[in-house]
């Protein structure tokens, strides 16, 4: 198994009709082609291939055909909401580096033959999804402690504060998440 790193971004965009065209396709185009302009094909072949069914299952001499050989393009978009700009980025350990430095280049995002002007933030690099979540939790109590510094009126800060209540992980009945409860739920 090889070793991933998640990338945890924000889109920043000035135009609201950004996070509207915001689509995983999308995003993985442009991020691909700020890897290509920074780095060349060296980075793009370094951030992009993962292979997959090589035909290591079937056993020789059998008569089975192996498994065709399939590409998958990475950086993978693992996880993208369009509401809050977040995007959570899987690539290989050993190009993180290369995809984080091609980042910033991301100036705009392209759909549907319409162009808006945005930017990649990088809030986080992890070794799991869940240290990616567990960092988004405690980064979105921050801004809503910001939010709250500054609300003008006493129905805001109710607001905010009731959202910060809400910021909170729930424990998890088993220390793996592997194992299933008796009646077969988690």
């Amino acid at each position: 198994a090889l070793s991933r790193r998640y990338v945890l971004c924000e889109v920043v965009s000035e135009d609201p009709r950004c996070r509207q065209c915001i689509e995983d396709r999308v995003l993985g185009l442009a991020v691909r082609d700020a890897i290509t302009r920074v780095h060349g094909d060296y980075g793009l072949a370094c951030c992009s291939i993962s292979f997959t069914g090589a035909g290591e299952r079937a056993a020789p001499g059998r008569g089975v055909p192996p498994a065709p050989l399939t590409v998958r393009v990475c950086p993978a978009v693992k996880y993208l909401n369009a509401y809050t700009g977040t995007v959570l980025l899987r690539c290989r350990k050993d190009s993180y580096r290369l995809l984080c430095s091609a980042l910033p280049f991301v100036r705009h995002l392209e759909n549907r033959g319409q162009r808006y002007p945005c930017f990649l933030n990088t809030l986080h690099v992890g070794g799991t999804i869940r240290t990616c979540q567990k960092f988004l939790i405690q980064y979105n109590r921050t801004q809503l402690l910001r939010l709250l510094q500054n609300c003008t009126n006493e129905e805001e800060r109710q607001c905010i504060q009731k959202s910060l209540l809400s910021c909170s992980l729930t424990e998890e009945q088993s220390e793996s998440g592997d194992e299933e409860d008796d009646d077969g739920t988690e």
